[in-house]
């Protein structure tokens, strides 16, 4: 029974039951109440309406009318739905956007998912699904102003950089020490403000859906210990123990990831969530501290965690460092580099392929942030390599692109044909005049020039030209240009032209 239900049945003139009830059928949000059992017992018009079945829900299972996609429109695997998952498990969830399917129309819309479980022993679920499209768009003509100035500014930056760094070399200036040091901090300055624009497009590029996660199942185990090698000589620079694995009595880089571990995710994403958060964990750790990366499996879930020994985080900022812009505000943070978008590009991209970021710190003592990913079981895993097996040999029946290579060239020996006249008579040009008289001599031995000038068919046509070295004579009489053209002088000027393509 439902909560409206029993609202009534208690007092049937109860104006409170009357009013919950007619506010929630007005409200814009759907709404959805479901039993224990995720059977739906009551649905508002808003709900009926964005998912496409009307009053006809009521009595199925909330999965068969809520059908999600994930954001970027690709299948949600069963460890990602965390509508099913909170359902299933009676835990609450809070704003899990997804694309939800309408039925009838399979109209895409995406939504913004909250699931409250009501406190009683029918543990009655009240799920709410509101249409972010609006939101969305607005969030997307942002993201657009702010990468098309990104990418407007980054050219003066860069052409300020290039003068800077003019100005600091030996070979092109000469500058005392002074003017280095303003020039220096001028310099980096600029690079800096060069990567915040970078960050802001590489943040934009993805609010606005340009680029996508491309999903691939990979070994997460070997993929990580890859990434984290290549930070271990910046360690050894800052003096800082950088360790793959857990053990913190490990040496310096011994690697200690044993477990075999399946993830499915975009290896280009994973690559920027481990960057940003193992230079921050260099970044912000004191000379003689540690660092320790990390990967196992958990459940249905890959856990990867950067653990460190630096200042760590105050229980007021904790909550806000994964906002864009957000950073600390400390004498410790102040003289450290940064721009505030290095989490929120690590939230994004852990979003993205389906996971999720946090972290755990308390001041001075350290940080761990721990990423979350979708697990993939050894049989998943196989299946999916097989696929991708396939589709890597794939591309190859592609290949007709023959045709429309065999377009072009076929004009080709038509572009040939004509050089040939036009640059024997462009080598001697007062050979014609002087050849003209001679012509009929030549005339006795007609079969050789025609067995030594092949490309010279049509030119055969006209008798007087029957002697190769006289070709000039020629393209008055045959060439399609000459036609056009009453002098011969300024038909020879012209095919030269446009056989040569301009070259002369």
């Amino acid at each position: 029974m439902s909560l409206i239900k029993r609202m009534h049945k208690k007092n049937p003139k109860s104006d409170q039951a009357n009013l919950a009830e007619l506010a929630l059928r007005a409200i814009h949000d759907g709404v959805i109440m479901t039993d224990k059992k995720g059977v739906i017992e009551f649905i508002n018009s808003a709900a009926a309406e964005m998912t496409g079945y009307g009053n006809n829900a009521l009595g199925l299972d909330y999965g068969l009318v809520i059908k999600l996609e994930s954001k970027e429109g690709r299948e949600l695997l069963p460890n990602e739905n965390q509508l099913t998952l909170a359902m299933n498990s009676g835990q609450p969830l809070e704003a899990f956007q997804a694309t939800l399917i309408v039925a009838q129309s399979n109209k895409r819309i995406p939504v913004s998912i909250n699931l409250v479980v009501e406190g009683n022993t029918s543990q009655e679920r009240i799920i709410t699904i509101r249409d972010i499209t609006k939101e969305l768009q607005e969030e997307g003509e942002q993201a657009e102003f702010i990468s098309t100035a990104s990418h407007e500014m980054r050219t003066p930056v860069a052409t300020i950089d290039g003068y800077l760094s003019l100005c600091l070399s030996p070979q092109t200036a000469t500058i005392d020490e002074r003017a280095r040091g303003y020039l220096t901090a001028a310099q980096a300055a600029s690079k800096h403000l060069g990567k915040l624009f970078q960050d802001l497009l590489d943040v934009t590029k993805l609010d606005d859906n340009r680029i996508r996660p491309n999903m691939e199942p990979v070994e997460m185990s070997e993929l990580i210990s890859e990434i984290t090698s290549g930070y271990q000589q910046r360690a050894k620079d800052l003096k800082i123990n950088l360790t793959i694995g857990s053990n913190p009595e490990s040496s310096f880089g011994e690697t200690h990831l044993k477990q075999v571990t399946y993830g499915f995710v975009d290896t280009n994403f994973l690559r920027e969530i481990l960057d940003n958060l193992i230079d921050n964990a260099l970044k912000y750790t004191p000379e003689g501290g540690s660092v320790y990366v990390n990967v196992r499996g958990d459940g249905d879930r890959v856990l990867i965690n950067v653990t460190d020994t630096g200042i760590g985080i105050s229980p007021e900022d904790l909550g806000h460092i994964f906002q864009k812009f957000y950073r600390a505000d400390n004498s410790d943070t102040r003289t450290i580099g940064g721009n505030g978008l290095g989490l929120y590009l690590v939230k994004q991209r852990a979003e993205a392929m389906g996971g999720k970021v946090w972290a755990e710190s308390a001041f001075g003592e350290g940080s761990t942030f721990y990423v979350s990913l979708p697990r993939l079981s050894d049989d998943e895993y196989e299946k999916r390599m097989i696929v991708v097996r396939n589709a890597k040999l794939q591309p190859q029946p592609t290949a007709p692109a023959s045709p429309v290579a065999a377009q072009p060239v076929t004009p080709v020996p038509a572009m040939p044909q004509a050089p040939a006249p036009a640059t024997t008579s462009a080598a001697a040009p007062p050979a014609p005049v002087k050849a003209v008289p001679p012509v009929p001599a030549p005339a006795a031995a007609p079969p050789a020039p025609v067995k030594a000038v092949p490309p010279v068919p049509a030119p055969a046509a006209a008798s007087p030209v029957v002697n190769p070295v006289q070709p000039p004579a020629a393209p008055p009489t045959a060439s399609p240009l000459a036609a056009t053209v009453p002098s011969t002088q300024p038909v020879q000027n012209q095919t030269n032209i446009n056989l040569n393509g301009g070259e002369k």
